[in-house]
């Protein structure tokens, strides 16, 4: 995924300025799917405009400018869309912790994994709220949309941690004695 696909999927919603652009990132895509800030999204709305993707459609006051999907940026959505997952090298910094904890004493595993129940515990009930609050705001009788969507993944998603941190947590309890790291070293790894 890249910021561009990002920009034209919230663009193709509805036009909207650099500012507004900013401001949805951090209420809908920002540490669940995508982070940018004003210094990443205004230039690439230039190299977007510039590509052809995207076309001011509106001036708003002070001169900031209101940016609308193309034919060619609705098709450069729709190809990336369609196109096969993993393009992109996987990041994940949960997983990425997990294959670590070997480095760690048992005491701290413990401590990290409890952490890691409580924060994703912390983020179910952050998007319970927000699957509440698009509830509450659709008008009766009208599907909730997208966003609903995305956020029953994403509460579902860290309610996956947390489900897995406690069954560490309870493992640990059932055989508190370190992990042989060699059991858990995949067969080919030496």
């Amino acid at each position: 995924m890249s910021l561009r696909h990002a920009l034209l999927g919230l663009l193709a919603d509805t036009p909207q300025n650099g500012y507004d652009l900013t401001k949805r990132f951090e209420e809908t895509l920002a540490g669940h799917a995508w982070n940018a800030g004003h210094s990443q999204i205004y230039p690439e709305l230039k190299r977007m405009t510039a590509d052809g993707l995207v076309e001011v459609v509106d001036e708003g006051s002070r001169g900031s400018k209101v940016y609308g999907v193309t034919d060619a940026g609705r098709g450069e959505l729709r190809r990336w869309m369609f196109s096969p997952l993993g393009e992109a090298p996987a990041r994940n910094e949960f997983v990425l912790r997990l294959f670590m904890l070997s480095s760690l004493d048992l005491p701290d595993v413990r401590v990290l994994v409890d952490q890691m129940a409580g924060q994703s515990d912390e983020a179910v009930g952050e998007l319970d709220q927000a699957i509440k609050t698009i509830e509450e705001f659709t008008p009766p009788g009208q599907p909730h949309g997208y966003a609903r969507f995305a956020a029953e993944f994403g509460r579902r998603y860290y309610a996956l941690q947390r489900d897995w941190a406690r069954w560490v947590l309870e493992q640990l309890e059932r055989d508190p004695a370190t992990p042989d790291a060699s059991a858990v070293r995949p067969a080919d790894a030496g």
